[in-house]
């Protein structure tokens, strides 16, 4: 997979109906010298490893990407859960859009942070409209962006709100119950989602299982993340 391409390469996967799967791994709690040994557990389905997490206080984005890189021959994308952890050593960024929040800091004060070490940076950037959904228990990502989530059962406004990223120039979609969620994002409304928009959907939270995965797939997820279960 061209390193250099990767939203392409997403793009060439769906249109083939190909099904992608990342593994996020949260540089806070991630362990360099283990880079080899995470490696080998992970699924060999897997087609891209996110790194990224609500909080990275060590500053150990870069030494993770790093470490992974001389490890894996899979692109490495960065998953930001804020500016800090803006790296050139990554191949691609997922430059997120908090949409189901209203706190400005992460509509569009993050971003603007993070332009300058974007503005001459080789980093692929891979606009993406982010909604935090209600996975039955509390997230790290809502207590840090300080918005609440949307309940699974609002459809509509979800399906809206993945829309309004998507005419707002969004490249993917990526609806996360949140890291460890009880409830993972109801097949349902994957479903109903991915009807509605016509750029890749992204999903993640909660997913520990085969069955799960599966289950997302089935009902229109063109990209999993699994991460806790790794960890």
């Amino acid at each position: 997979m061209g390193y250099k391409q990767v939203y392409q390469n997403i793009l060439k996967a769906v249109s083939e109906e190909k099904k992608l799967l990342s593994i996020l791994i949260d540089p806070d709690k991630f362990n360099t010298a283990e880079a080899e040994a995470l490696l080998k557990k992970i699924p060999k389905t897997t087609t891209h490893l996110f790194v990224g997490g609500s909080t990275d206080p060590n500053g150990h984005a870069k030494a993770t990407v790093t470490a992974l890189k001389s490890k894996a021959e899979l692109p490495v994308v960065l998953f930001p859960g804020s500016h800090l952890q803006v790296t050139d050593a990554a191949n691609a960024i997922l430059f997120l859009t908090l949409l189901s929040g209203r706190n400005p800091e992460y509509l569009v004060g993050q971003q603007v942070k993070a332009v300058p070490k974007l503005r001459n940076s080789a980093l692929e950037i891979i606009s993406t409209g982010y909604l935090l959904i209600d996975g039955g228990m509390p997230s790290s990502v809502s207590r840090i962006s300080n918005t609440a989530p949307i309940s699974q059962s609002e459809v509509a406004l979800i399906i809206d709100t993945a829309l309004a990223g998507e005419y707002m120039g969004a490249k993917m979609i990526y609806l996360e119950a949140g890291s460890g969620a009880k409830d993972p994002v109801n097949p349902k409304l994957i479903s109903a989602v991915k009807k509605a928009i016509s750029i890749p959907l992204i999903i993640g939270g909660g997913i520990r299982t085969e069955k799960q995965k599966n289950e997302a797939y089935q009902a229109g997820a063109d990209m999993v993340v699994m991460g806790t279960v790794f960890e």
